[in-house]
């Protein structure tokens, strides 16, 4: 009888199962801490009680370990010279989207060559969050694949579902389970319905097959995740500005859902000009200025050095701290931005929790 399924699949590798990688890479007091404490923070910037600016900058993809430690401790240390306004989590991005073809990301091909070694990019991604909160950073990524969370998630404290995946069932359905706040982005078109939709779907209690910590397949029921929030990224034309941020709080506000409105400074909103970022981060520091305390927090794509680089598939013919992927401001750049936002926010006395200077606490 001729063979009616898996006639296009080559072949089977198992997966090492989340329990396994959990207990080869344990999560340790200091990273506990680190991610407790982080994704307490955010929530409160969400729901305003904590009235500083919540910032999610880093590398647009984790290629390599060593210059994302490197941009971990700068980002660290920066943290707390700006803590009383800001707070900053690190992007360790290790899956990326794509419209076609190309590298998906460390988690899918740590060794950028096409070897496809999942295993040990689950490795790799885990052991990279440990360090990096270890160290007190807190840690944002999107969550693309719906296996992979079993393996990271608990280490991160802010996760994003992209702008092509806003739209997917599986997608909505797996963060109403996460355990940490989730930014929905408007569609590449920039309509927000579909942000909107999905964040309801997210809040709402789910069941969808699944993993479970040992790897078996089954029924995953969820509770819901309270903290679900949009992200304006743009679209056909970019959506930072005050008309743009007012259109979306009403909708926000329609529906009953929290007028916590993130923005993306990079993608459509710089019009995917990474120089332009920059312009993008001054108009939204200004709308707070003025007193939109719907603007709740901004992204960067933000590496050691400034914009991208091809992908050899071998680190050491590639140039230290610049992506491969979207291109990226620099170190220098994202530190005068972050520092002059600091400034003008604090002579504003915009910061701490409840009027005061209470806050969140790197290390």
């Amino acid at each position: 009888m001729e063979k009616t399924y898996d006639i296009r699949v080559e072949k089977f590798d198992p997966l090492i199962s989340p329990s396994q990688l959990k207990d080869q890479i344990p999560l340790n007091e200091n990273a506990h801490r680190t991610v407790v404490e982080g994704r307490r923070a955010i929530s409160n910037i969400l729901d305003g009680s904590d009235s500083r600016l919540l910032v999610i900058a880093g590398p647009c993809s984790i290629h390599d370990e060593a210059a994302a430690m490197d941009y971990a401790r700068r980002l660290a240390a920066l943290s707390e010279r700006v803590a009383d306004t800001m707070l900053l989590v690190m992007r360790v991005y290790f899956e990326k989207p794509r419209t076609n073809v190309g590298w998906k990301g460390l988690i899918n091909d740590p060794w950028l060559n096409g070897s496809y070694d999942i295993n040990t990019g689950l490795q790799k991604a885990r052991s990279l969050l440990v360090r990096v909160t270890e160290m007190g950073m807190p840690t944002a990524t999107e969550m693309l694949d719906p296996i992979v969370p079993q393996y990271i998630a608990g280490l991160v404290c802010w996760a994003a579902v992209g702008a092509r995946t806003t739209e997917s069932q599986t997608h909505r359905e797996m963060a109403s389970g996460l355990s940490m706040p989730v930014g929905f982005k408007n569609c590449t078109d920039g309509d927000l319905s579909t942000a909107i939709n999905a964040m309801i779907a997210a809040a709402s209690p789910q069941h969808f097959l699944g993993i479970d910590p040992d790897g078996q397949t089954c029924i995953v029921t969820t509770t819901g995740n309270p903290h679900a929030h949009m992200v304006l990224r743009g679209g056909s034309r970019p959506n930072y500005d005050t008309v743009s941020i007012e259109e979306a709080r009403a909708m926000l506000a329609a529906k009953g859902l929290t007028k916590a409105i993130m923005v993306d400074c990079s993608h459509d909103n710089s019009r995917k000009n990474y120089t332009l970022q920059g312009s993008v981060w001054q108009d939204v520091v200004n709308q707070r200025i003025d007193g939109n305390h719907s603007i709740i927090g901004m992204m960067l794509e933000s590496n050691l050095k400034a914009e991208n680089q091809k992908n050899t598939g071998n680190l050491e013919t590639m140039e230290y701290g610049v992506s491969i992927t979207d291109a990226c401001i620099d170190w220098e750049t994202t530190e005068q931005l972050i520092l002059s936002a600091h400034e003008q926010l604090g002579s504003l006395g915009e910061s701490g929790v409840n009027g005061g200077f209470g806050r969140y606490k790197v290390g």
